[in-house]
């Protein structure tokens, strides 16, 4: 079937006006400003986007989607995220990793999970790996991993600057991202190490170190909860300032901001203030990994899951309490996912991109529909496709 959406104002995710848009089957087939629907034409559904902001689907670049954590032993394990818990975010991609656990979490589990949520209906990628040092693969190479398996884009989280690390020398993460690098050029994948930033004070040391030694370009890593204490943001900004990705992480808790943690929205509005280009810089939820809680000797004292939802919530926040343009907030979902990931049929509203669409209202800012690959999963705020075991 075929569809339009009429007479919404479209963010591709640069401001395009008021744009019709015809899906064609998983594609986008054309954007114009009128686009008739025509007579006796009747398998074609219309959906009216009046008073509506039309934008491209989310982009969520590190969701646990086989769950996550264990710090606090075997039961502290998250369970397995659901398809509208994505959905509901409006996301419609999302890249899986593990974390802190890569022996009950394994790389073959990780890979299924993702298969059958595209089997849902999302697109979901997967990097290959943990926190540990050695990498865990698939196949025993992290660079076969990549070139050989669809899903595999690149490798992490790997743990930096964290008490869970496996403390890696520069020598060995240069290694790590020499054949992640390697396995993106050859296969036409972005490649990328994808690093936990623990609460450590070296931050980024270990990763520039990387770079000034080895031939390794910053942009080979994407480090992410840049946002977790005072000093790592601080750091953020010079580390983006020299052409580092940063990305910042979206679930989080009252005691993480108690503590210093710095709100997305106003991180992402400090950034561009101090001259940071937009389009380093990305935001992610670290959807149903668990948020530990560890008193000043590292012990273990509770913990909280992420959620999904909280990605597009702070970028909400970011331009209604903070003041962000809506372009540059969407950015950080959207296109930069994309183009970082090599996502190359994401991030954009255009002719032949995947049909990934989210309509918005206008006032509110509120999520009303979301179509993931020209499958309407969820309209007018109704769930329409649900998971095969959710209720």
């Amino acid at each position: 079937m075929l569809k339009l959406i009429k007479n919404g104002e479209v963010y591709n995710p640069k401001y395009l006006g008021k744009k019709d848009i015809l899906i064609t089957g998983d594609k986008i087939g054309y954007i114009s400003d009128n686009i008739e629907v025509p007579k006796d034409f009747v398998d074609m559904e219309v959906i009216d986007a009046t008073n509506k902001l039309v934008v491209p689907g989310f982009i969520d670049s590190h969701v646990h989607i086989c769950g996550g954590g264990g710090e606090g032993s075997f039961k502290t394990r998250t369970p397995e995220i659901q398809l509208t818990d994505i959905t509901t975010g409006g996301v419609t991609t999302v890249v899986g990793v593990l974390g802190t656990d890569g022996t009950t979490r394994t790389m073959s589990n990780l890979i299924a999970k993702a298969r059958g949520l595209e089997e849902e209906g999302v697109t979901c990628f997967v990097h290959t790996g943990s926190y540990q040092i050695p990498v865990r693969t698939v196949t025993g190479n992290i660079q076969d991993d990549i070139i050989l398996i669809d899903k595999i884009i690149g490798t992490g989280e790997i743990s930096l600057a964290d008490h869970r690390s496996s403390q890696p020398t520069a020598a060995e993460l240069a290694r790590l991202t020499a054949e992640a690098r390697v396995g993106g050029i050859l296969s036409g994948k972005a490649g990328m190490v994808n690093a936990h930033m623990g609460d450590s004070k070296d931050t980024t040391k270990l990763i520039l170190e990387v770079v000034e030694k080895y031939d390794i370009p910053i942009t080979q890593f994407l480090p992410t909860h840049m946002n977790r204490n005072p000093y790592l943001f601080e750091d953020a900004i010079k580390y983006a300032k020299k052409g580092g990705y940063v990305d910042f992480t979206t679930s989080t808790t009252e005691k993480f901001l108690e503590e210093g943690e710095v709100k997305c929205g106003e991180a992402l509005k400090r950034m561009i203030d101090n001259g940071v280009s937009n389009k380093n810089i990305t935001f992610t939820s670290d959807g149903q990994g668990s948020l530990p809680d560890f008193d000043e000797d590292g012990v273990y004292i509770g913990l909280q899951v992420g959620q999904v939802r909280s990605l597009y919530e702070a970028v909400q926040e970011a331009i209604k309490d903070v003041g962000v343009s809506i372009e540059d907030s969407l950015r950080v979902i959207t296109s930069n996912p994309a183009d970082i990931l090599k996502l190359n049929s994401k991030g954009y509203l255009k002719e032949e991109k995947d049909a990934d669409v989210v309509l918005l209202d206008k006032d509110s800012l509120d999520i009303d529909t979301v179509i993931a690959m020209g499958k309407v999963m969820i309209k007018n705020k109704e769930i329409k496709v649900k998971g095969t075991f959710e209720n």
